[in-house]
């Protein structure tokens, strides 16, 4: 399997989920030692869906983000341009209305969702402003978005070692688990190339949402962000 680039070219990105979707959601709690977890139930968390609220899930993969919010009485609607993770997904949880969509050109109506989130594949889209552009797009006005994302360590000596160290042990655990070299090395160069938590919060002012804001979590590793839309 060849691996995506960081030109991420929609087509590469997702036949390279396409080939890890398997094992797709092992590796993550095998690399992240569990904490995925915890950092995917705080995203839940953040959205606050209300029981009834409409939540568009965006780069939901097999579904792993998205049963939290059907579990709590959301309609929760899982996206995902890999269709290799939809079908992981669609057999694991037939119930979920899974849908294939690329970030950048959603298949849904405007004002249609009453939040929208995305975990883990923010970075892995061409152009993020055209995708928080589209979300807004999709969110009703007073409705929210909730970004769960790698990020930058704030304590520069732990950040050097995560960057330096943890980030070169990543793709060799996953390749051992997926039996796919090459795919998070990928993963692991679009993390250090990512935005910073104050960079991510300009771009959403930016794309047209309001009130952006930002919690580290676990040093900085990952970053929740939140904004609304203008009412």
């Amino acid at each position: 399997m060849s691996r995506a680039s960081l030109e991420k070219k929609p087509a590469e990105v997702a036949s390279m989920f396409d080939g890890i979707a398997a094992r797709y959601d092992l590796t993550n709690d095998l690399i992240s030692l569990g904490q995925d977890r915890r950092w995917r139930r705080l995203t839940v968390d953040a959205v606050a869906a209300m029981p009834g609220e409409r939540v568009l899930d965006l780069a939901a993969g097999t579904g792993t983000s998205s049963e939290p919010f059907a579990a709590d009485g959301a309609f929760v609607v899982p996206s995902d341009f890999s269709i290799g993770m939809l079908q992981v997904g669609k057999a694991r949880r037939p119930d979920l209305p899974f849908v294939a969509g690329d970030a950048m050109r959603l298949p849904f109506a405007d004002a249609s969702f009453d939040a929208v989130t995305i975990s883990f594949g923010l970075r892995n889209v061409a152009d993020t402003d055209v995708a928080l552009r589209e979300m807004l797009r999709v969110v009703r006005p007073g409705g929210r978005v909730v970004i769960c994302e790698f990020s930058t360590p704030t304590w520069g000596p732990f950040r050097k070692v995560y960057q330096e160290y943890l980030m070169r042990a990543l793709p060799v655990v996953a390749n051992l688990v997926t039996r796919e070299k090459g795919s998070y090395d990928y993963l692991a160069e679009s993390i250090r190339t990512w935005h910073t938590q104050v960079e991510l919060a300009h771009l959403l002012l930016e794309a047209g949402w309001e009130h952006a804001a930002y919690r580290n979590v676990s040093g900085g590793i990952v970053a929740l962000h939140r904004a609304t839309r203008p009412a």
